[in-house]
């Protein structure tokens, strides 16, 4: 049973019953009393350890957000972008993370421990003070009493009444102390369950706030870290392929090291020992020394360096060489050593030693060094280490085969392309195939050749990643296969394996923006200047149109009349245009654009033939004639019209045309406009610039890219 109530009827009789349940009271309020004070201390902890790991999580964030991954190479791709982007993330979470658990502390501060504290001090302590009063009226009203009763009948009636009145009164003052703390020990009891409880609650409602920050923070990084998890896999398998590829190269260099020297047409570097010269009786010493040789003007570059101590000696030291000769053992004790005759100081011979008999002959080749007919024939290097291939139709007519085999019979084989076939049957089939009878033989029906070992002999991408859901050659894989590939760097080195991200990244979009990119074939291109080929036209900056435009204006003077009906015909004008090479296409587009759109200009303004008048003779057509775009004449114009078209035309290179922008362009330089789709242009002229027009836009004069704009 809980604490029994205290009847104010009992204060008057203040029985030991009375006195036990008070003692009760005051026993739990005594225990409510140890109980806040330790929930302050254990209180004050907690934010001190929450204050403490808050200031860890913080130094933990501010290291996350200093640090910075160094990579190899000079460039990163978007997934290493993002994963280094990601400890300065990371730290962000956490000082978000750590303002809102510093918040949760105020909080607590404000809504438990003074609650608390204000609740032990002001009413607990206010109880103390009442029950020390109450025992003391206790102690002095039963002293009195016991003093009243204890007095001799004997003495005076005034004496006794004058006792009376002060215990009575006494007594009153008694009764009524005890009226008040009994009403405070209930009063406390009652408040306890609010003034505890509801501190307790506002302290639970701050953690849970806390919390729900926090999962609305982890909400909010969902979709990054998901995000992120992608770039790391990507990392991952790029990773993976590289470690592959450089153990790969690190076994090759290990077997045949003097192949893969480092080494280029315009230098080679390595290691000699240089004998130097000291006055007798101190003979000469031979000192290592790091040397360069620049081919082009035979200039020798030497640095000491000390392995040991990991340090440069001294500084750099060149001489210009005249000529080199091997040094055999007859002459000098040593073995592969170089006589080299230098320029820079006559009469002075510098005596060098390899570090392996084909280190001297790297150095040999290297310096055109001299030696006895019959020694060290050595291997021979060639002068460039690409090689000049192109496709012929033998080729193309493999390439076509394969595509068409594949496509039939194994497009939804698992691991296209990735899975290699056997090397003498790839082998044997490219034999086969380069063959002028390659024709005879149809891949997509013959049974003979599998499809991993055609695959295995075609590295080109078609129709394979749709079907990624049956092959698993998904863009990433695909890219993976054919970036090293298609993009095969010139030298094996190291550094050219860690590019393979960037080459595998390339191949990944050509193949997953391959409609945008190769959205028609080329002869299927339109030639009007209105409606560009690619749905997003490249813009040529000044500098670039200069360097890649082709030089060769439209000049209708300088045809022969005997073929201008070749020059009318658009399909044939820019049939060989629209053939050229992606690298060149909006050259070869704004080309073809400028010759139909002067024929186009002289269809709609001027009879062509008033322009081909000072070339004309007897074979040319009826003067007058107008000629179209397909090259079929039309009715002649009056002379007055052709006067009047010719001076129009003549204001009009003066004033200019209108224009509309079918694509937005943003400005790179102050001379150019910036423009959205559907602007109109005024006073539109042609630039100086290639491929660029000038013309007018809201009062202000600047370039224009020509393939972004239709004239009207």
């Amino acid at each position: 049973m809980g604490l029994h109530p205290l009847e104010f009827s009992e204060c008057y009789l203040d029985s030991p019953c009375f006195r036990e349940k008070i003692k009760a009271h005051e026993a739990e309020l005594d225990k409510t009393n140890r109980f806040i004070k330790e929930l302050y201390k254990d209180g004050k902890n907690l934010i001190n350890a929450t204050k403490q790991l808050s200031m860890a999580q913080r130094k933990f964030a501010h290291c996350l957000g200093e640090f910075q991954f160094e990579y190899i190479g000079d460039a990163k791709t978007d997934d290493e972008r993002c994963i280094d982007e990601s400890l300065q993330e990371f730290s962000s979470f956490l000082k978000n993370l750590e303002d809102q658990r510093e918040l949760m502390m105020r909080n607590i501060t404000e809504t438990l421990m003074k609650p608390l504290e204000l609740f032990r001090k002001e009413h607990l302590g206010t109880v103390r003070a009442e029950r020390k009063k109450y025992e003391k009226e206790t102690e002095k009203y039963y002293s009195a009493l016991e003093k009243l009763l204890n007095i001799s009948a004997k003495k005076k009636e005034p004496q006794l009444q004058e006792a009376d009145v002060q215990v009575e009164t006494m007594r009153k003052h008694f009764q009524e102390e005890s009226l008040q703390y009994v009403c405070k020990l209930q009063e406390i009891q009652e408040r306890k369950k609010f003034e505890c409880v509801e501190p307790m609650l506002a302290f639970f409602q701050t953690v849970f706030t806390f919390y729900h920050q926090g999962f609305e923070l982890a909400k909010d990084f969902d979709h990054y870290k998901r995000a992120l998890q992608i770039n790391i896999q990507n990392t991952r398998d790029r990773f993976e392929g590289a470690r592959s590829e450089v153990y790969e190269l690190m076994k090759r260099i290990r077997e045949a090291p003097q192949e893969y020297r480092q080494t280029s047409p315009i230098s080679c570097e390595g290691y000699l020992y240089v004998q130097e010269k000291r006055p007798p009786p101190f003979g000469s010493s031979w000192v290592k020394r790091y040397s360069t040789f620049v081919k082009e003007q035979k200039i020798l570059h030497m640095v000491t360096f000390d392995h040991r101590s990991g340090g440069k000696i001294g500084e750099t030291e060149s001489v210009t060489l005249k000529s080199c000769v091997r040094k055999t053992t007859d002459m000098l004790d040593r073995r592969f050593c170089l006589e080299l005759d230098i320029t820079d100081r006559p009469g002075t011979v510098l005596t060098v030693q390899a570090l392996s008999e084909d280190d001297h002959k790297f150095w040999m080749q290297a310096m055109g060094g001299k030696e006895p007919i019959g020694h060290y024939l050595g291997r021979t290097y060639s002068k460039e280490r690409g090689i000049d291939a192109q496709l012929d139709n033998v080729g193309l007519n493999f390439v076509k085969n394969s595509i068409s085999a594949i496509e039939k019979r194994g497009i939804n084989d698992q691991g296209l392309y990735r899975v290699v076939g056997v090397s003498s049957k790839v082998q044997k089939l490219l034999t086969l195939m380069i063959d002028e009878k390659s024709n005879e033989v149809d891949l997509s029906t013959s049974e003979d050749w599998d499809v991993k070992t055609i695959t295995s002999s075609l590295k080109l991408y078609l129709s394979v990643a749709a079907h990624c859901k049956q092959n698993l050659m998904t863009v990433a894989n695909l890219g993976v296969v054919f970036g090293p590939t298609l993009m095969r760097p010139q030298e094996e080195t190291v550094a050219a394996i860690m590019d393979l991200k960037f080459q595998n990244i390339v191949v990944e979009i050509l193949i997953e923006h391959h409609e945008k990119i190769f959205a028609d074939a080329p002869e299927l291109c339109p030639i009007s200047p209105a409606a560009p080929a690619f749905s997003a036209p490249t813009r040529l900056s000044k500098k670039q149109s200069r360097q890649s435009r082709p030089l060769a204006v439209y000049n209708p003077q300088a045809l022969d009349i005997q073929n201008v009906s070749a020059v009318g015909d658009a399909s044939s004008l820019t049939a060989d245009e629209t053939s050229m090479s992606s690298n060149e296409s909006v050259s070869s587009q704004s080309s073809s654009a400028s010759a139909t759109e002067t024929t186009t200009e002289r269809c709609d303004h001027a009879p062509l033939s008033t322009t081909l008048s000072s070339g004309s003779n007897s074979k040319s057509p009826t003067a007058g004639a107008f000629w179209t775009s397909s090259g079929s004449p039309v009715d002649s114009l009056p002379p007055a019209a052709t006067a009047a078209s010719e001076k129009e035309k003549q204001e009009e290179s003066v004033t200019g045309r209108k224009a509309k922008a079918v694509y937005p362009c943003e400005a790179e330089h102050d001379s150019e406009l910036s423009f959205q789709v559907g602007a109109i242009f005024n006073a539109v002229i042609q630039s100086r610039e290639p491929g660029w027009l000038e013309g007018e836009l809201e009062g202000k004069r600047g370039l224009i890219p020509e393939n972004y704009v239709e004239m009207l």
